[in-house]
């Protein structure tokens, strides 16, 4: 007797319509930190808009003694006009460095997260007024020349990072990790420091705080800051998850928090996220799936569904080299992971500048596309991602191209390599976790 095995390849039909412009393409391939010299050509080609000085204390590779105010400002008690009394030296080559690769920097104003058991900075200043006037010289030093300075133009000045990340619960009052006072006392230090560097610096955009549980804590810090009269340009804060669309949901969540409370010009910038299973999980499988096709999938399918919501930018976590969190570089030897297409098919997207309307009609399979500005060219990303690890079945994807425009490229990402080059054709059959950039041009 002899077994026949029928393998039926699911289809699936996308639709592109250059003629619908739905507006500018985001910034949703921004990123914590920058780079270092042994990627800064890779790092420079992705195009990041934005990179986050957070945790970049942490990072060997930046010296180790930078951004954070007490490396900058070491001895609390010394003059805080004085220009002795500040290091910038590692932290002028963290942003230069950024600069040199096309990247703004968007400065975390307060402390990188401490899990060791003596902790050193995350505790609240002994006096905010003087904490404020440490991160004003810090501006001016960055963008007007003080203290043999320079002149950045650094638009984004983020106060803080994670307050509540560890409150209310027992650690916060034994192994607090990134802020050890209270919700009141953070709030104190944020009105103080926003309504200070505001007047200094009217045309900067201050805000904050970077909240982990935003949904829980933003609330009562938006009425409290509104109530004082504090300024906030734009509301920062956190999400690891593993479903795009639990992503989504936070994102609406929050701009709808934001505009109830009467901060409706206020930006919404989630400025860290990432795929996570579980923060209980003890076999790393996280920790496996970030630097892969699967890990690939995700970032891609997150920025494709986010470019459509009430969100202005999306600043992955991390682009610094050799943690568990950076997808797109293998440690220490820095040759590129899938993710790393991800975010370079997106900076294409970017490269032309208006999103056109794209759909699909199947389900796990996320689409954005761009139109160049003079009209006859379309870039369309297509993800396909799966949480479930046991869906293996290939799909076959159908572009419904308009009349008079034809398919001039496609570059693949999947589990068999990187940025591959399949023949032209209008179908693509896509793997359970894969990515797309397909070329179009008008006849």
């Amino acid at each position: 007797m002899t077994l026949i095995t029928l393998f039926i390849i699911a289809q699936a039909v996308v639709g592109i319509d250059p003629a619908t412009v739905v507006g500018p393409i985001k910034p949703m391939n921004a990123g914590n930190n920058g780079p270092v010299d042994r990627n800064l050509e890779t790092y420079s080609a992705l195009k990041v808009p934005y990179a986050r000085t957070h945790d970049t204390a942490l990072g060997e590779e930046y010296g180790g003694h930078c951004i954070d105010i007490n490396q900058v400002f070491p001895d609390f008690s010394a003059n805080v006009n004085s220009p002795k009394s500040y290091d910038f030296t590692n932290s002028d080559v963290v942003l230069k460095d950024m600069l040199k690769a096309g990247a703004k920097p968007f400065y975390r104003l307060g402390q990188s997260i401490e899990h060791q058991t003596k902790k050193y900075g995350i505790y609240p200043p002994k006096n905010y007024k003087k904490w404020a006037k440490i991160c004003e010289h810090i501006i001016r030093h960055y963008n007007e020349g003080w203290a043999d300075g320079y002149h950045m133009g650094i638009e984004y000045w983020e106060i803080w990072n994670e307050p509540d990340l560890d409150d209310p619960g027992e650690r916060w009052k034994t192994d607090p990790r990134t802020w050890g006072g209270t919700q009141q006392q953070f709030y104190d230090l944020y009105v103080t420091a926003a309504k200070h560097l505001k007047k200094c610096f009217p045309g900067l955009k201050i805000g904050g705080p970077a909240f982990a549980n935003p949904r829980k804590y933003g609330p009562a810090f938006l009425d409290y800051i509104r109530e004082k009269g504090a300024p906030l340009d734009f509301f920062s804060h956190h999400m690891y998850h593993r479903k795009p669309a639990r992503i989504v949901e936070d994102v609406r969540i929050i701009r709808k928090m934001l505009d109830d409370r009467g901060f409706a010009e206020t930006e919404s910038i989630l400025n860290e996220w990432n795929y996570n299973k579980s923060w209980d999980e003890t076999d790393f499988y996280s920790r496996r799936v970030r630097p892969t096709i699967k890990g690939a999938a995700f970032v891609a399918a997150v920025m494709c569904s986010c470019q459509d919501e009430p969100l202005d930018m999306l600043m992955y976590y991390d682009l610094r080299p050799n943690t568990i969190w950076c997808g797109p570089w293998e440690p220490f030897v820095y040759e590129i992971r899938p993710p790393y297409w991800a975010l370079y098919y997106w900076a294409e997207l970017v490269d032309y500048g208006t999103e056109v309307k794209s759909t699909c009609d199947t389900g796990n399979i996320y689409t954005c596309a761009a139109k160049s500005e003079d009209g006859k060219k379309v870039r369309l990303l297509v993800a396909r991602y799966h949480e479930d690890d046991n869906h293996k079945t290939p799909r076959e994807i159908t572009i419904n191209i308009p009349a008079g425009w034809h398919i001039s490229g496609i570059r693949l990402t999947d589990g068999t390599g990187m940025d591959l080059r399949p023949g032209v054709s209008d179908t693509l059959t896509l793997e359970s976790n894969a990515l797309a950039l397909i070329e179009m041009e008008n006849d």
